[in-house]
């Protein structure tokens, strides 16, 4: 049996006061080939012995240079090329945080208000994470 490796994404979410209507980062992938110019949850695979909300917190800060906390766990966990999964954490900037700036495997990131979230061409496993991620707002439990 093949061990899973678990890959954490970040709903990342600038809004200001802490209320609704924020807005969600997408970062544009730049490599590998297969998935450059597509749109994901910015976020990385976890270190053994890392725990996941750690992992993220990590991956936030190596690919986007930020300082960010994970708010919540959104529930359920989506298929990537195996033996990968994806989980996903909604999150948010420090206070003093620097602004977030591509600087690994990405080459530009947007924030989407949420008339805008299919706007971008997500990867296909990032679709499903983000519906359930919407649905978690739209439920108020951020």
């Amino acid at each position: 049996m093949t061990t899973r490796i678990v890959v954490v994404g970040a709903a990342l979410f600038d809004d200001g006061d802490g209320g609704h209507g924020g807005r969600l980062l997408a970062a544009r992938r730049s490599a590998p080939p297969e998935l450059a110019g597509r749109w994901e949850l910015p976020g990385g695979k976890v270190e053994p012995g890392e725990r996941p909300d750690a992992a993220l917190v990590r991956e936030l800060h190596e690919e986007l240079g930020v300082d960010a906390e994970t708010v919540a766990r959104v529930p359920g966990e989506w298929p990537l090329k195996p033996p990968y999964v994806l989980q996903v954490w909604t999150a948010r900037l420090l206070p003093g945080s620097p602004r977030p700036r591509p600087l690994q495997d990405h080459d530009e990131l947007r924030w989407l208000a949420p008339a805008d979230i299919w706007t971008v061409d997500w990867l296909d496993p990032d679709v499903p994470a983000v519906r359930e991620t919407l649905a978690l707002l739209d439920a108020g439990a951020r």
